[in-house]
């Protein structure tokens, strides 16, 4: 995102500079060099909104990515979870039936 920011960044302070070179060296009236500007900051604008959508669109894709990821991941987890809990219960039970089986044999 750094890059498309420096770009934007690169663009604006061009078009800044373009339009000051314009106003030193122009030779026409005042209303026509006023259109130019105009006409160059509508420009610079719409190159930032160009690079803000694209920016955004690479984000999006990045975060919707990632959530997907992290989704699959989470999945796995929850399903090794599963199958060791089912494991600890297993273990659990023949111990329990150990314990019963010696206190049965003290009972007597």
């Amino acid at each position: 995102m750094s890059k498309n920011l420096n770009t934007a960044a690169a663009i604006l302070a061009a078009a800044a500079a373009g339009a000051a070179i314009g106003i030193l060296f122009a030779p026409d009236k005042g209303s026509k060099t006023r259109a130019k500007l105009k006409e160059g900051i509508d420009d610079a604008a719409h190159n930032i909104k160009d690079s803000y959508d694209a920016s955004s669109e690479v984000l999006r894709e990045k975060f919707t990515g990632a959530t997907k990821n992290l989704d699959g991941t989470l999945n796995d987890l929850l399903s090794n979870v599963s199958h060791k809990t089912e494991e600890v219960i297993s273990f659990l039970e023949k111990k329990l039936a150990e314990l019963k089986a010696q206190n049965a044999k003290l009972q007597k």
